[in-house]
């Protein structure tokens, strides 16, 4: 593949050009299974080509977990080096989810899951679609409100934190809490309700018999872009171990 501005021939599909410092993709999917990940490279809703990146699992013999960390980290890290190979505006994975998390870990772009089921032509959708504007002030500029009060102590502020450090959410209006509830003995849970016709969603806090609904604002435009938005959502709570 040649580099779309000055044409100087690149190594991988969809690389950076260091000759003209200009990007070829501005996208990189990623299809995660426990011992590989196919990269598929996208400029607008073309496919530019696929890099798949091996491992070999360690086998445990003698139970040593360090060994198994250090080579899904060392695993992750390949694959991370290879997006930064193209520099893409955002990056998006399915599959295998502690291969996703680590490498998510070693990188710094936006980064989205998609379902596992055809998820290169599921990332072409939605970008057939008009782009969400993203929000660009620091998580904790975004929570207000009249009531500033959060169930779940510890968990209940990672809830926030998590869904305030997405990009596409403006604000978080936590709601009054209700301790009228069931019971449970569960722990704190976290869960995205579906959106409204302006694209935005509420997000319920639940803590033993206490329950929390917290407005999220967006800036997706109608329901069928705010349930893209939840679904990034609801996948962060529970990557989190919120849900």
């Amino acid at each position: 593949m040649d580099c779309s501005r000055c044409h100087n021939p690149l190594d991988r599909p969809g690389d950076y050009c260091l000759v003209c410092n200009t990007a070829n993709c501005d996208a990189v999917v990623i299809d995660f299974s426990r011992d590989a990940a196919t990269l598929t490279m996208v400029a607008e809703e073309t496919i530019l080509g696929e890099t798949t990146i091996t491992t070999v699992p360690e086998l445990d013999r003698d139970h040593d977990d360090r060994a198994t960390v250090v080579e899904l980290r060392n695993f992750a890290g390949r694959v991370a080096d290879e997006v930064r190979r193209k520099r893409p505006e955002t990056v998006f994975a399915a599959g295998e989810r502690e291969p996703l998390r680590e490498t998510k870990a070693q990188l710094h772009y936006e980064f989205y899951r998609v379902p596992n089921e055809e998820p290169v032509q599921s990332v072409i959708d939605r970008r057939g679609t008009r782009a969400l504007d993203i929000v660009e002030i620091p998580p904790r500029e975004k929570i207000g409100g009249r009531h500033s009060t959060l169930i779940g102590g510890r968990k209940g502020r990672k809830a926030i934190s998590v869904i305030a450090g997405h990009p596409h959410v403006k604000k978080i209006i936590p709601g009054p809490i209700d301790a009228g509830g069931k019971g449970s003995q569960k722990g704190l849970r976290a869960k995205v309700t579906r959106a409204d016709g302006n694209g935005n969603v509420r997000m319920l806090l639940r803590d033993g018999s206490s329950v929390q609904e917290n407005r999220i604002v967006t800036t997706a435009m109608d329901r069928e872009t705010g349930e893209r938005v939840r679904d990034d959502l609801n996948t962060a709570l529970s990557e989190a171990e919120l849900q």
